[in-house]
């Protein structure tokens, strides 16, 4: 109880004395995953969205092939794009492995189907007919598209929460393309295990508690989005 007190206080004491390596791995941790849920939110809300509204032969089997991504283990994302971006792999020349880029990259192919697949469950909660009363109406497609939308935000917000959350946290795949350099990918995931693999637990706790304040702060930001939007749909 008394290592996790310290813990406690060191996080304090780092976040107030403005500590200049905690401050950069703490950008670059929300710097990376911030960009990586972007980058994600593009892809799997239009993909989501179209496996959602069409019917096609092999749909059931894309599904299933979604949803198995969305367990993927970092660890074993981490390693297919390792082999991709290694020195004398398929884009070996472009010099990303352990770079912050290839550590977006890694995290997109996590979040993305997440994503997708919690777009597909969020539209087929709607009014199957909905859609095609709202092209009868004259809508085009992507008026009617950008309504469906704003009928599900509730649960896209949900979507865009989980994606965030299933990379801001992991270790396995920052440490394998990333390389834990100090100063240059070192996040605060990967710091935390550093300093555990140190006998540092004090510091690692505090790396803990910061990294905790983060995902809070920017998941209490976009519950307070999703609640407002509760409030404003209860009263039209």
């Amino acid at each position: 109880m008394e290592l996790l007190w310290d813990g406690i206080k060191e996080a304090f004491f780092l976040i107030v004395s403005g500590d200049q390596e905690i401050w950069a791995i703490t950008w670059l941790t929300l710097k990376v995953s911030g960009v990586a849920t972007a980058i994600s939110l593009l892809i799997g809300l239009p993909l989501g969205t179209w496996l959602a509204l069409r019917d096609f032969t092999g749909r059931g089997c894309l599904f299933s092939f979604i949803n198995t991504g969305m367990a993927f283990p970092p660890v074993v994302v981490g390693l297919w794009v390792s082999i991709f971006l290694w020195r004398n792999g398929p884009f070996g020349d472009l010099g990303l492995i352990y770079t912050p880029t290839a550590m977006v990259i890694a995290q997109i192919i996590i979040a993305t189907p997440i994503v997708i697949g919690l777009t597909i469950a969020a539209l087929q909660q709607l009014n199957p007919y909905l859609r095609i009363q709202l092209l009868g109406l004259g809508a085009s497609r992507l008026q009617a598209t950008f309504a469906l939308w704003r009928e599900s935000r509730l649960l896209l917000l949900a979507a865009l929460m989980a994606g965030f959350g299933s990379i801001i946290s992991e270790v396995g795949a920052s440490m394998m393309v990333g390389g834990n350099i100090k100063d240059q990918t070192r996040v605060l995931t990967t710091a935390i295990v550093l300093e555990t693999s140190r006998g540092r637990f004090t510091v690692a706790i505090a790396l803990g508690f910061i990294l905790l304040l983060l995902a809070y702060l920017v998941n209490f930001g976009l519950t307070v989005v999703q609640q407002r939007t509760t409030r404003s749909k209860d009263i039209q």
